[in-house]
């Protein structure tokens, strides 16, 4: 399955129809900007934000007045922070194009900031120009936001139009959940609040509307009617490393499941907005929340790495010997609408796993009757839609096998790897932080989380969480390099299915 994007303002009916018609992907400037980094030299805007942001000037999709104006509590000039931000560009983005790369960093700022104080404030006033967009980016911990809300409200700096980007932990719990939107609400209405999940920045999560909501093909079939289950997987090969100390506070439901398993639940499962419009979507996201049963005990699977020869396991991570915190979840959700009732939705989300992949599968029901002799080959069409590391979509359908001999059945993908269409040279696909952040220069917020979607979340996540505390019981154990804990295995065979195969 081909896909083809083209601008056809100018390609008559013949050239559209040829294999010869180049890749055309149209890149829309956003307007004049203003954008400070709170936190601009941590690893996050040095891994993430900063390469992104001088991929999007490559892309011509930075005006050349905009301004990113780096602010962090170290004493920078700003040829310091432009070394440092070249740096970390030759470290974390290797492909990318040098040769604008001073041209870039001329737009580059810097401003000393105490957070929790009033050093640097009127120095970043000052900088801020009139009539630009004004957007603020908080790559700091949660416990700063109150903080830097209260002093671009007290300071002047931020106005009516101004955006604030906020990232997760969106808390730890529907209370705290609460109190950090009403923290933020005290100094900015919830247009201006911009709560990123940078897997909706994915093309491919993009592309799961897409194909639901612009293709007849499927949307008469997106139903318990016609669905058996949907899976989805968001699977790592790395451990907790040297954020231990923070995850063991945290645990893979409130750092994945809660979140990013959420909003991908979500999308998939939402019924049609009326329209692409960011109050409409959101609109039906959190109506997915709210449908949410709570989940079983025996419906749930806890589990945490173990060591592996020289490879230390969750608890050496940690540093934590008692730890009982979970490094794998896997859990059975169920929805209570009528467009889902009795189909499953089976979640799961681990560290040290076989193979990085995030992945949706739509596993449609089989024919009620085979009319073919071989009938025992036949299994049941699955859309699989892919995030990471190969963004795609597969799409597997039963076909006659090739050669004479009678009708024997095989399954084959129907194919589309954005890589193999677009081509090598093709388009250069964004990173969801570079679309993301141009979002929030144009004021779209249809792929942000909006507050009360984060306090429903929450709402389901606590029960199971609390359940989990009061409990004595260790997670299961699992092997670095496999599929996760057997009890998730089971959690699947009970209900006669199975996983799909976590490929390295």
């Amino acid at each position: 399955m081909r896909a083809l994007l083209a601008d056809t303002a100018n390609i008559g009916y013949g050239e559209l129809h040829s294999k010869e018609v180049p890749m055309v992907v149209r890149t829309i400037p956003v307007e004049d900007f203003d954008l400070v980094i709170f936190g601009a030299t941590g690893d996050l805007a040095r891994r993430k934000i900063l390469p992104g942001l001088y991929r999007r000037f490559l892309a011509g999709q930075m005006p050349p007045e905009a301004r990113v104006i780096g602010a962090a509590r170290s004493d920078l000039t700003d040829q310091r922070f432009r070394d440092d931000v070249r740096a970390a560009i030759d470290e974390f983005d290797a492909k990318a194009d040098r040769s604008q790369l001073d041209a870039f960093l001329d737009q580059l700022h810097y401003v000393a900031i105490d957070a929790k104080g009033t050093g640097g404030w009127d120095s970043l006033r000052d900088m801020m120009r009139p009539g630009v967009v004004r957007a603020f980016y908080f790559s700091v911990a949660p416990s700063l936001f109150g903080d830097l809300a209260q002093r671009l409200s007290e300071y002047d700096i931020a106005d009516q139009n101004s955006r604030i980007v906020v990232e997760k932990p969106f808390g730890r719990d529907l209370e705290s959940a609460r109190a950090l939107n009403a923290t933020l609400a005290e100094h900015f209405d919830e247009g201006q609040i911009y709560r990123i999940d940078h897997y909706l920045g994915k093309e491919t999560v993009q592309n799961l509307m897409a194909v639901r909501f612009a293709n007849i093909l499927f949307e008469p079939l997106w139903n318990a009617q016609h669905v058996d289950h949907v899976q989805i997987t968001v699977a790592e090969t790395v451990g907790v490393g040297g954020r231990g100390g923070y995850y063991d506070q945290s645990g893979a439901m409130r750092d994945m499941v809660q979140n990013h398993l959420m909003q991908l639940l979500c999308l998939t499962a939402m019924e049609p907005p009326y329209h692409f419009d960011p109050n409409a979507v959101r609109d039906e996201k959190l109506k997915v929340i709210r449908a949410l049963e709570p989940v079983a005990e025996d419906e749930i699977v806890r589990g945490q790495y173990q060591a592996d020869g020289d490879q230390p396991g969750y608890v050496e991570d940690s540093e934590n010997p008692e730890s009982r915190t979970e490094s794998y979840v896997a859990l059975k959700v169920r929805i209570s609408n009528w467009r889902w009732q009795g189909t499953p939705f089976y979640l799961r989300t681990g560290k040290k796993m076989r193979a990085r992949t995030s992945e949706i599968v739509i596993t449609f029901k089989e024919p009620p009757h085979s009319i073919f002799d071989d009938s025992g080959t036949q299994r049941a069409n699955q859309l699989v839609i892919k995030l990471q590391p190969d963004e795609g979509m597969d799409l597997t359908v039963m076909i006659k096998e090739p050669g004479p001999g009678g009708m024997r059945l095989m399954q084959v993908p129907l194919d589309m790897s954005f890589a193999d269409t677009f081509g090598p040279a093709g388009v250069d696909m964004p990173d969801a932080y570079e679309r993301l952040i141009m979002d929030v220069i144009r004021g779209n917020q249809t792929l942000f989380m909006r507050g009360d979607e984060v306090e429903a979340a929450w709402a389901w996540a606590d029960p199971i969480i609390a359940a989990w505390d009061g409990s004595k019981a260790r997670p299961e154990p699992y092997d670095a390099g496999s599929s996760g804990p057997e009890e998730a295995l089971r959690l699947m065979h009970r209900d006669n299915r199975r996983w799909r195969e976590i490929r390295a």
